[in-house]
């Protein structure tokens, strides 16, 4: 088979972009596609400069969501990844990726996340406790990379005006039509401080509400039994009792603000944790 498509939105990444292709340009992609959308820095230079393995389409406005209809309007095949740009994970892998969800007939996939830890102790007790919650190990497809098979396209058709673009696909398909491959690997860096979590997870957690408000069909589960089966887990441990006060405080707080954020009525703009967008050697 030819490779996947890859369609990466950006929006003023210049410190990331050329570090994600370069992973990505191995050979094993059909198409590379970036998105720059309301750039005011160098990202779709950089872009243009790694090579005409890379399609560049420029948008005057930064919308994530724009990005990503434009990206699948010119992906030229199937299956089509979108990679965020602050991921790190292979056109290999990617390829390898769209083998397993052929072979499986799936409509979603996406290989397993793998945070790379912070420096700040807060955010290493947040991160020990996410890793135990339902959402990370029943076939978790999201957080920077999702595959969509032909099948999966039609049915998605586009995106709507939403915050949660990953969530929103991930509903569409049963649990049966997700395939999780664990032994394929995309990495993220954790978040620097506690508070660059607190703002990532309000705006996780608006996007739920959203979804849930808009699309009732597609709303996740109640998280009442996840919470339950969270607690018995962290329970039979006191060695992570710390960090699930963590991360009950992370929860309260970003549910709260987001609570007020759509009671207000205001649009969510694109926002994304700075502390991630580093370059290391």
């Amino acid at each position: 088979m030819t490779g996947p498509v890859v369609v990466v939105p950006a929006h003023d990444e210049e410190a990331v972009i050329g570090r994600a292709l370069d992973a990505l340009r191995d050979g094993s992609l059909a198409q590379i596609v970036v998105v720059a959308n309301g750039c005011r820095d160098r990202t779709a230079q950089i872009a243009r400069e790694a090579g005409r393995a890379v399609t560049v389409i420029e948008l005057p406005v930064g919308s994530k969501i724009a990005a990503l209809n434009a990206g699948l309007r010119a992906a030229r095949g199937a299956p089509v990844a979108v990679v965020d740009a602050d991921v790190m994970v292979s056109g290999r892998t990617l390829r390898a990726l769209a083998q397993r969800m052929a072979a499986a007939g799936a409509g979603v996939a996406a290989p397993r996340l793998e945070v790379i830890p912070s420096r700040s102790w807060w955010v290493r007790q947040y991160d020990r406790i996410w890793a135990l919650t339902d959402y990370r190990s029943a076939d978790h497809v999201g957080s920077g990379v999702y595959m969509l098979s032909e099948r999966g396209l039609r049915r998605l058709g586009s995106f709507p005006d939403l915050i949660a673009d990953d969530l929103y696909v991930r509903q569409l398909f049963a649990p049966r039509e997700r395939l999780s491959a664990r032994d394929l690997v995309f990495r993220v860096r954790a978040p620097a401080t506690l508070a660059a979590v607190v703002r990532r997870n309000t705006r996780i957690a608006a996007g739920n509400r959203e979804l849930a408000l808009r699309f009732p069909g597609l709303a996740a589960p109640g998280g009442g039994a996840g919470a339950r089966a969270l607690l018995r887990r962290v329970w039979r441990r006191p060695a992570l009792w710390p960090g699930f006060l963590v991360y009950a405080g992370v929860y309260v707080i970003a549910h709260r603000r987001a609570a007020a954020l759509l009671r207000g009525r205001r649009p969510i703009a694109w926002s994304r944790d700075e502390s991630t967008r580093v370059v290391t050697g």
